[in-house]
C-alpha cells in the first residue's frame, strides 16, 4: 500500500485506527483550480500517499471547501494546505 494511492474507505479505516500521521492538501500540479489530499502513515519521513477515487487514480476536488467537507466526512480533524 505504501507509495500507491488509497481509496477513501481505506482512509476512513486508517483514521479510525489513528494510523494517519499527517494530512496535506495541495494544488494539482499545472492547475491551480484543483486540489488533492495526501496522507502520511507511519514514520515522519514516510512518503505522502494520495487519495484516489474508485474510477480515477487520483481524487481531485474543485475547491478547498469541498476538500474540507470530505475530510470531515472521513473523520480527519485537520490538514495542512500547501499553496
Amino acid at each position: 500500500m505504501i507509495g500507491e494511492a488509497i481509496h477513501d474507505d481505506t482512509l476512513k479505516a486508517l483514521v479510525s485506527q489513528h494510523a494517519v500521521r499527517e494530512v496535506v492538501v495541495g494544488r494539482l500540479q499545472g492547475d491551480d483550480t484543483q486540489w488533492t489530499l495526501s496522507v502520511r502513515l507511519g514514520a515522519p519521513t514516510a512518503r505522502l500517499i494520495p487519495v484516489r477515487s474508485r474510477r480515477a487514480p487520483l481524487r481531485i476536488w474543485k475547491s478547498l471547501k469541498a476538500v474540507g467537507k470530505f475530510a470531515d466526512a472521513v473523520g480527519l480533524r485537520g490538514f495542512t494546505v500547501e499553496l
